[in-house]
């Protein structure tokens, strides 16, 4: 089995982002699958030149997309992307685009193909905060989402893809009033999902 995971670089001014963290401390070869890394940039327009080809080329089994949610206090499993691009701040680029397709002519929305409620029971059961999230913004993340499921769909592949949002590390909330986890448990979590998925 192939497996294609990904983070996101730093935005918003942050000196890191936990989910291209979490990805990192992945074994290179969890159960025995063939583990692809990739970490995306946080671009509206590069990742949908760079997530198909990646996809086409790897073909992988299991897409586990995952990103930065600051804000939210919990591992949040997305159950759907939508087709728009809107963004009060500007991505890593510069571009800040309001109330735009992610693809022209693609369909609304696509819905993850991972098992979702599977995913938040075992984090659940590991004693890790953690829940369905019904949105995806429509920030990056979100685009990445749609690129992964749009690109699998319109290729014909059976490939499973998902998106997991984690909260901000207590690195970045020390001067911050904001919701945050322990990375080695955003690590934890991430582990978690992805040897669910190579079940």
């Amino acid at each position: 089995m192939k497996v294609l995971v990904t983070g996101f670089e730093p935005f918003g001014g942050e000196k890191i982002n936990p989910s291209w963290e979490a990805v990192k401390a992945i074994p290179d070869e969890p159960s025995g699958a063939e583990l692809v890394k990739i970490q995306l940039p946080v671009s509206f327009n590069r990742v949908r030149e760079v997530l198909p080809r990646l996809i086409t080329r790897e073909r992988p089994d299991v897409v586990l997309l995952t990103g930065q949610a600051g804000g939210r206090p919990n591992i949040t499993v997305e159950r759907v992307a939508i087709n728009v691009m809107d963004s009060e701040t500007p991505d890593n680029d510069g571009f800040k685009p309001e109330d735009e397709p992610v693809f022209e002519g693609a369909p609304d929305a696509y819905f993850a193909t991972i098992p979702i409620k599977e995913v938040v029971k075992a984090l659940r059961k590991a004693g890790i905060p953690a829940g369905i999230s019904n949105t995806a913004g429509t920030y990056v993340c979100n685009t990445a989402m749609f690129t992964a499921l749009h690109t699998v769909a319109v290729s014909g592949m059976e490939t499973k893809a998902g998106f997991i949002h984690v909260p901000f590390s207590h690195s970045q909330a020390l001067e911050k009033p904001r919701p945050s986890m322990a990375q080695e448990t955003i690590n934890e979590a991430i582990k978690i999902a992805l040897e669910l998925l190579l079940e």
